[in-house]
């Protein structure tokens, strides 16, 4: 077994970084678990407008966080990459619904078609009817 002793620089660094993606994890958390329906969308993405013109057309008032215009959204939109999985889903738009990831536009428009959007929104208090 071989030991590969670290610099304290890149150990620092490396706990920065960690620090930062519990910081970001946490910030996710508490904004998905505070509201009905969350949206993580890019500003000029055309799939994230679809997605929120879908929720709006169906009476949702998400909460909309741009990672182009937030402070820590390259580190959101990293995190949001590695929750989105197997790099075949784009990782925004993100849609969480009942403090649950639903997932991208595919499966937005996916639950939309089959029925089982409204539901879900129902079930989260983001719609009443």
């Amino acid at each position: 077994m071989q030991v590969v002793k670290e610099s304290s620089s890149s150990s620092s660094m490396r706990m920065v970084g960690e620090s930062r993606m519990e910081s970001v994890y946490e910030r996710v958390r508490l904004l998905v678990s505070g509201n009905a329906v969350v949206v993580f969308t890019i500003s000029g993405c055309c799939m994230c407008h679809v997605v929120k013109q879908l929720l709006f057309g169906l009476g949702v008032g998400p909460t909309i966080v741009e990672l182009d215009r937030d402070v820590a959204g390259k580190e959101i939109h990293a995190f949001l990459f590695q929750l989105a999985g197997d790099g075949q889903q784009q990782p925004v738009p993100a849609v969480f619904v009942g403090g649950k990831f639903l997932g991208g536009i595919e499966t937005v428009m996916a639950c939309h078609i089959n029925g089982t959007l409204i539901p879900l929104l129902k079930q989260a208090g983001a719609l009443w009817l």
